[in-house]
């Protein structure tokens, strides 16, 4: 059976940009709260808060380092899978990608070795300034990241001209439409990677042995995070989804199963959307709940998936990855407010909690990532087949490679993946199970 090498393209692709995206988001959510553990320490002058940066700091450089070194296959694909992307969008893509670059070079490279190797040779000032600076650094990574997947899925600020993208307004570019909410769920996924982390490796421990002053600090300061950042999920996900179906009727009409127009707007809660039948197997519906999700017409018609023929995204994936996201949230929610309410007399200390308990937030460590990655998914999968929303598609600038290099690159790239996740796994409860080395500082160093 032969494969088309779209659908291998399509497959490495997601899957590189997924593994990039979760440790990009893990760096980046950790950079932030390590910045706080430093504050609180120099505030309060409680040791507990420097034992929990020095325990925080080793699983940041490792997702650093991961995120870092996965992202550049997903820089040779725009060259090799999708060799006609740049030639189209590259007016665009160049700049944003060049601030990128400098924003990595310029904020964290130049701070990360102090962060990660000063303290002992640098007054806490100057070392806390450095986490300050490596945090900026990847919020401004970021920013031009997401200013660019952001652009591609509502094209704003430019105009095709004998082929390729020519701007015409910079500040339409940057400011999109969706990037506001895409920066916001992008923000709120990594916070929730980061704090459901540490809420799972510290329940972890705690089944264990008894907690230690940091452990017990990161853990009330990763359940306070939760409990917002779940809360703040509710209306970026309102304003995401009001923002999909404006622009990408065809995305919204996949995420609700919506087949046929002139059919009643019911809400598909689950189910399996047959694109052979055009119809949903075995659907739990609520009656005309989908109509403020789905775009229309100007004839006030709902736009239904019957109305883009052969480009319609790949329905059932587009329609279970938000069902996954959804049900995800609503966990992750369940736990960290269920958590916070049973320790709000308890000083929020994690060794009140039944064994039962632990094991189930043990069992929630990488919620926060999945979280994210589904996230990439819908994103990616619910913009087929264009590679720029409305203006390019991905069959257009897909390159020469065969499907079986294609395939072979794939499953390499599976491989790769699985062994550094494996080992980043492993290192995370290796370093949970034994403890970090504790820093001396050297002697005449100010604090």
């Amino acid at each position: 059976m032969s494969i088309p090498p779209l659908f291998l393209g399509r497959l490495q692709f997601i899957a590189c940009l997924a593994f990039v995206a979760l440790f990009m988001a893990l760096a980046m959510a950790l950079s932030w709260l390590l910045l706080y553990f430093k504050l609180r320490a120099r505030a309060t002058g409680d040791a507990g808060w420097t034992a929990a940066y020095r325990f925080w700091v080793r699983i940041f450089a490792l997702a650093f380092v991961l995120a870092l070194a996965s992202g550049v296959p997903v820089l040779l694909q725009l060259g090799t899978i999708w060799s006609g992307l740049m030639d189209k969008i590259g007016n665009v893509a160049g700049p944003l990608l060049g601030f990128a670059v400098l924003s990595v070079f310029a904020l964290k490279s130049c701070f990360l070795g102090v962060m990660l190797f000063g303290q002992r040779r640098v007054s806490e000032a100057v070392h806390t300034l450095s986490v300050l600076m490596v945090a900026l650094g990847h919020l401004a990574t970021a920013f031009w990241v997401l200013a660019l997947v952001s652009w591609m899925q509502t094209p704003d600020g430019a105009v095709v001209v004998d082929g390729r993208f020519q701007i015409y307004d910079w500040a339409k570019v940057v400011f999109n439409p969706s990037l506001g909410w895409t920066i916001g769920s992008t923000m709120l996924g990594a916070l929730l990677t980061a704090a459901f982390l540490i809420m799972g490796i510290t329940a972890w421990q705690a089944l264990r042995r008894p907690l230690d002053d940091g452990q017990r600090l990161g853990f009330r300061a990763a359940l306070g995070l939760a409990s917002i950042s779940v809360v703040l999920l509710v209306p970026v996900g309102i304003g995401m989804g009001k923002m999909i179906a404006h622009y990408q009727p065809a995305k919204a009409a996949a995420a609700l199963a919506y087949w046929h127009e002139g059919v009643a707007p019911d809400m598909v809660l689950l189910g399996w959307p047959d694109a052979d039948l055009a119809a949903n197997r075995g659907a739990w519906t609520v009656r005309g709940a989908a109509a403020r999700w789905l775009g229309r017409n100007v004839n006030g018609h709902f736009l239904a998936l019957e109305n883009y023929a052969n480009m319609q995204p790949p329905v059932a994936l587009t329609f279970w990855s938000l069902r996954i996201i959804v049900i995800l949230a609503g966990l992750m929610a369940g736990v960290a407010w269920a958590t916070l309410f049973k320790l709000r007399k308890r000083g929020f200390d994690p060794s009140f909690l039944s064994r039962r308990w632990l094991r189930a937030l043990a069992a929630m460590t990488l919620s926060g990532g999945a979280l994210v990655v589904f996230g990439w998914v819908f994103t990616i999968v619910g913009l087929q087949p264009y590679a720029v929303n409305g203006a390019v598609t991905q069959s257009e600038i897909l390159g020469a490679a065969s499907p079986r290099s294609l395939l072979y690159g794939t499953l390499g790239y599976a491989l790769l993946y699985g062994v550094l996740f494996t080992a980043f796994v492993r290192m995370l409860f290796h370093a949970a199970r034994y403890g970090v080395v504790p820093v001396r500082k050297a002697a005449g160093a100010a604090s």
